[in-house]
């Protein structure tokens, strides 16, 4: 394969090590072939494309290899399939051979390793910057650093805060981000949801209550805003705060001072406020359910925060940051082949950041340690045509292949359906062209997969339950395309 750089083969068979050679020669494929015995840690430390695992004479010396290659991560490797249980928890191993070997898989299996390859093409350096920020303020794109400008403007003030943006986009990572890097980063950082918590219950959960100030008020309690003193206080959505506690929440923010409920001491607080909310705030005033002095009180330097679908060249480095943090957190890490980061970067991430580190979470409790190719990720995320790596049955022609699919794609699904209309359930007299009615209904369906899965072909084969490679020589077949 051109382009790609050696590959390193690894055979304990001197006569299938020939073998191999005299194979990759004749696909045009400059290579290397040693025995177990002649590996040793610089080797693998070179450049290469791939690795090739023949032969190996004992399972001490595949012992020997594979603690090399878990090393050396760097080579992606491929194996006969009879190594597969013992290579398939290296998380640069990209797929199996069948012998006896053809051209196509070897081929295809090869241009995975280069895909592999590739995968270093995503790495990005660390942001220089001369303070820690976490997980959402990650990134390179102008919008995020413009967050992260404005987040060290004002870190250094007093001024309040409202940071506005979707669901998921991290506004409560920019609120911890301000009070860590303010002077009041040693107090007290209280969060408070104020959409999660009942409108009969806010008042005492944000001021605290008296004994007996109610039923069940069996002692004093301290509330968020006392709990808060010399900190910093977050209220998290802020629009979902009902009109009553509004009004309360602005003489206090005024005032600097209020009542525990029950209570009549006034009680002095110095607290900073931060306030966030995914709610347009300014159509809320005009419908009356937010007050505009409230507002302005709150709106003294606001933060807006951009979805992930606005800075999604963000995303390679988003997924680098999540892993790392889960790998400390002790998980096994994983490892994501190109073509997956760029399907996932063709998602419009509804829940942003949360949604992609909850995607990240399940996928390292699946793949623990592995490659993550598209097809490893859940349906919605895949927006690649490309099938995993998978080598060919030699024992089925290709005409025997579109068959098999075919009987089996009619023996399940259109059964029942044809039983049941009975549409074809008697011969007429005159008989039928029976090739063309199945070309027919054949054509039909494919249309029908490629509608449902919006000419995604990878998709559309495994809903018909056939191979890519044989979708697309049907659509070339019947003269089909993506948008027919």
């Amino acid at each position: 394969m051109q382009g790609l750089a050696k590959t390193l083969v690894i055979d304990d068979d001197s006569q299938h090590r020939h073998d191999l050679s005299v194979i990759l020669n004749f696909v045009g494929e400059q290579h290397e072939a040693v025995s177990t015995g002649e590996v040793h840690s610089s080797l693998l430390d070179q450049p290469w494309g791939a690795c090739l695992l023949g032969k190996i004479s004992s399972p001490a010396a595949l012992n020997k290899i594979l603690d090399f290659l878990q090393i050396h991560h760097h080579v992606p490797v491929i194996a006969l399939s009879t190594h597969n249980s013992e290579v398939a928890g290296l998380p640069n191993y990209v797929g199996e051979l069948e012998l006896p070997l053809n051209y196509p898989q070897l081929t295809d299996a090869l241009r995975h390793c280069q895909e592999f390859l590739g995968k270093r093409s995503f790495h990005v350096p660390q942001l220089g910057r001369k303070n820690t920020l976490f997980r959402s303020m990650v990134g390179r794109s102008e919008s995020i650093s413009q967050v992260r400008h404005l987040t060290e403007q004002v870190s250094g003030t007093d001024a309040s805060v409202l940071i506005l943006g979707e669901s998921g986009t991290g506004k409560e990572v920019v609120a911890r981000n301000i009070h860590y890097h303010s002077s009041r980063g040693k107090g007290p950082f209280v969060p408070v949801n104020c959409g999660a918590i009942p409108p009969d219950l806010l008042e005492s959960e944000l001021f605290g209550h008296e004994k007996g100030a109610f039923t069940g008020a069996i002692a004093a309690r301290k509330g968020r805003f006392e709990l808060a003193e010399g900190g910093t206080l977050f209220l998290d959505e802020i629009g979902d705060m009902p009109m009553s506690m509004q009004v309360k929440l602005l003489r206090v923010l005024q005032e600097r001072c209020f009542e525990r409920v029950g209570g009549n001491k006034t009680i002095k607080v110095d607290v900073r406020i931060i306030a966030a909310t995914h709610r347009n705030l300014e159509e809320m005033i005009e419908q009356n359910k937010f007050r505009e002095d409230l507002y302005y009180r709150l709106n003294v330097f606001p933060i807006e925060m951009p979805a992930l679908r606005e800075r999604i060249e963000d995303t390679p480095l988003l997924l680098q940051e999540l892993l790392a943090r889960m790998e400390a957190e002790g998980a096994k890490p994983i490892h994501f082949t190109p073509r997956a980061i760029n399907s996932l970067m063709e998602h419009d991430w509804p829940g942003n950041v949360r949604e992609l580190a909850n995607l990240v979470e399940r996928l390292i409790i699946l793949y623990p340690g592995e490659m993550v190719d598209v097809n490893h990720l859940p349906m919605k995320y895949r927006y690649s045509d490309l099938p995993g790596f998978q080598p060919e049955d030699n024992s089925l022609s290709v005409e025997e292949q579109e068959r098999a699919a075919l009987a089996d794609m009619f023996s399940t699904t259109y059964e029942e359906e044809l039983d049941d209309d009975n549409c074809y359930s008697d011969l007429p007299p005159e008989g039928v062209n029976l090739k063309e009615m199945l070309a027919e209904l054949e054509i039909d369906m494919i249309r029908q997969a490629l509608d449902a899965q919006g000419g995604v072909v990878a998709r559309a084969a495994d809903m018909l339950g056939m191979r890519r490679t044989t979708l697309v020589e049907k659509m070339r077949k019947y003269g089909l395309n993506k948008a027919s």
